[in-house]
C-alpha cells in the first residue's frame, strides 16, 4: 500500500478515532473504509441519491430523452413564443 498524509479537521479526526475504538480497528482502517465508499456517505446526506436515476423515468407520455433534448422539445411545443393577448 501507499502512504498518504492528509490534514483533516479536529472533528473528523475525533470521529474517526471514536469509530476505530468502537470497532476495535485502526484509524487507518476506518479512513480507508470511508474513502472506499464515498457514494454511501453521500447517500446519507442526499436522500434522493439512491433513486436519482429513476426520477422521471416512469412517466409514459414523455419522451425518454427529454432531459438531453430540452431545447428541441420546448421549440416543438412552442413554449416561450410570444402570444397575442
Amino acid at each position: 500500500m501507499k502512504t498518504l498524509v492528509v490534514r483533516i479537521p479536529e472533528s473528523v479526526a475525533a470521529e474517526i478515532e471514536a469509530t476505530a475504538r468502537a470497532r476495535g480497528v485502526s484509524k487507518s482502517e476506518v479512513a480507508r473504509g470511508r474513502l472506499a465508499k464515498p457514494q454511501e456517505i453521500a447517500a446519507k446526506d442526499d436522500p434522493l441519491a439512491s433513486i436519482r436515476d429513476l426520477i422521471g423515468s416512469v412517466v409514459d407520455d414523455k419522451p425518454s430523452d427529454l432531459s438531453a433534448r430540452v431545447d428541441h422539445y420546448l421549440q416543438a411545443t412552442g413554449f416561450g413564443r410570444n402570444r397575442s393577448r
